[in-house]
């Protein structure tokens, strides 16, 4: 199923939540809404399911208009925050009772019951009551509720906020294998980076009310549109600079501790222009190469088994943060060490 927001606002009173959405998610997508909140994450995806209606646009799922379809009518299914299982009935009664009001006959219902359950794994918690439950096993069942009702679209709302770390990590996976095994398109939202790294095929960064860039887990990481994205997407250096020369492939500009050069550089870039060079973390290395070499100081060095956390000064009021893996020893504070950084893992974004 194909999804088009065509220019989407939506006001609150005066407040605007969204600020003309145009987007598109391709047919078997499983796709992320990304951002702090407040950003309109979860109201675009309200807008998707038919529980808001945008102050102006269009909604389009395989080109229909469905802006102002009822819920029950668009062939969408929600995943909520909370669980919302009924506490009187089994795992069974709760997956089918989507089933059972839509009229759909007993036999049918109770295959198509078996099947989701058989999906998300539970089949052997069918007659089990909610409070007999984990967390995680309360998530598989608010899935097969939804998958029950066989969706074209899939809408999860932070399913994974109500359960603790090593579920959180153990359902991802699931989810993602959910959504590929059925073929379903399907949209997430969460302010979790970890989650849209590893779950999504595209992520779109969202902040007040407006998308700032949309890709691959994999773009959006290495190459931010802004500071914005780099930092939210996870932890960057960020340094001002001046552009000095502007090549087909490559920038170099001018930094209060040299000359650093990039290969990942907006397109309308001029020579003196104000720019923030950022370095993550973990591509900074300790030695001397022909090119985005310079001297640091150790201020802070902390061992957290398979890293190690550095903290460097490179001019007086400039530090940087260095990650390693799998140290072997941590840097002692106080001592200068030769810093580097490839020109492929600096990225030049728009200054401020």
């Amino acid at each position: 199923m194909r999804i088009t927001f065509e220019t989407i606002t939506k006001f609150f009173g005066k407040v605007p939540a969204l600020r003309g959405i145009d987007l598109e998610i391709a047919d078997g997508e499983l796709f992320f809404l990304l951002g702090p909140s407040g950003c309109g994450k979860t109201t675009l995806l309200r807008c998707l399911g038919g529980f808001e209606t945008p102050t102006s646009g269009r909604v389009l799922l395989d080109g229909e208009d469905i802006t102002t379809v009822p819920p029950h009518r668009r062939d969408t299914a929600m995943v909520f925050q909370g669980y919302a299982l009924w506490p009187h009935m089994t795992v069974a009664q709760n997956v089918g009772f989507g089933l059972e009001n839509r009229g759909v006959e007993k036999t049918e219902r109770e295959r198509r019951v078996k099947q989701a359950l058989h999906t998300v794994q539970i089949e052997e918690l069918a007659n089990r009551r909610p409070n007999e439950l984990s967390g995680g096993q309360q998530q598989r069942v608010a899935l097969a509720r939804t998958l029950v009702v066989e969706p074209g679209c899939l809408l999860l709302d932070e399913p994974l906020a109500n359960l603790d770390a090593k579920l959180r990590r153990d359902m991802r996976s699931e989810i993602r294998r959910i959504c590929k095994e059925a073929k379903l398109t399907g949209v997430y939202v969460t302010h979790d980076r970890q989650e849209a790294l590893s779950m999504a095929d595209r992520i779109a960064v969202l902040r007040d009310g407006r998308i700032l860039q949309v890709g691959t887990p994999r773009e959006i990481y290495t190459k931010p549109s802004c500071t914005f994205v780099a930092s939210f997407i996870g932890e960057s250096n960020f340094i001002p600079a001046k552009v000095k020369t502007i090549a087909a492939d490559r920038v170099a500009v001018d930094t209060v501790f040299g000359v650093i050069e990039a290969r990942t550089f907006p397109a309308d870039l001029a020579v003196g222009a104000p720019v923030t060079v950022s370095i993550r973390p973990e591509t900074l290395r300790v030695g001397d190469q022909p090119t985005n070499s310079f001297q640091a100081t150790v201020t802070h060095s902390v061992y957290l088994g398979e890293m190690a956390q550095t903290e460097l000064e490179v001019q007086p009021g400039l530090h940087l943060r260095m990650f390693s893996l799998n140290p072997r020893d941590t840097l002692a504070p106080g001592s200068s060490v030769p810093l580097a950084v490839l020109d492929e893992d600096v990225v030049i974004l728009p200054a401020g």
